[in-house]
């Protein structure tokens, strides 16, 4: 049952599709609808972005469960701090004796 805050002018929530096209894929975020709940928001994604067997998974997420970074802040919330190069894969060489990397 939708919240207070979930409810759109509509009347029923909003909710981010993303769809898995094959396994071992990322799922990736194909488009919104909206649904009176959780169970007819997952038929009517899978009705609408997987009529011709694109995917083989979907997840359906509320849009107010999603917290996002602000675009406009992207220089400070990315960048690493000073002298913490070390979190980054390419700080680090590739040892010859660990040929699967």
């Amino acid at each position: 049952m939708a919240t207070p805050g979930d409810v759109t002018g509509e009347g029923w929530p909003l909710y981010e599709v993303f769809v898995r096209a094959n396994r071992g894929l990322s799922h990736v975020h194909v488009g919104s609808l909206h649904a009176p709940d959780d169970d007819m928001a997952l038929r009517n994604a899978r009705d609408l972005y997987t009529r011709r067997n694109e995917g083989v998974s979907v997840w359906v997420v509320r849009s107010t469960a999603i917290t996002t970074s602000d675009p406009d802040q992207k220089g400070a919330f990315f960048e690493s701090p000073a002298g913490k190069n070390y979190r980054h894969a390419k700080y680090y060489e590739k040892s010859a004796e660990v040929p699967h990397l």
